[in-house]
């Protein structure tokens, strides 16, 4: 997966048609979440489209993830909250400030406001998961 300021830099440079192609792009390179886990437990409630996120814990501490959407622009949305977080340890995700993380998106204006509406309850389900688990 991608660093999120790689795909910052390649973002910037881009505009209107080729940023939601980067956004479908990153959501095809999110690793497969196999059907199994796509389920009420796993869903992020308040999105216009079905956003699954699956969070699993290494021996390490660090929280891999898994997500998935059923559109693309959002699966896109959700690629890019996942690069932000992946592999870190559960305290540092609980403590990172995603919604900062992803600013230089400005996803606000350049997405529909359904299409954003539930990125905040993605982010907050996955810095809760990643609080719960470190511990605090």
């Amino acid at each position: 997966m991608r660093r999120l300021s790689d795909i910052a830099e390649e973002y910037e440079f881009l505009e209107g048609d080729e940023r939601y192609r980067l956004l479908i792009e990153l959501g095809r390179e999110l690793e497969p979440m196999p059907d199994a886990l796509k389920t009420d437990a796993t869903l992020v409630r308040g999105c216009s489209a079905s956003v699954w996120v699956y969070p699993m814990q290494r021996e390490d501490g660090s929280l891999h993830f898994l997500a998935d959407s059923n559109a693309a622009i959002t699966k896109g949305i959700v690629a890019l909250v996942i690069a932000a977080v992946q592999d870190q340890p559960a305290a540092q995700i609980a403590a990172t400030d995603i919604g900062a993380l992803l600013e230089p998106f400005d996803l606000r204006n350049q997405l529909s406001s359904n299409r954003t509406q539930g990125v905040p309850n993605m982010i907050a389900l996955i810095r809760e998961t990643a609080a719960r688990l470190a511990g605090h």
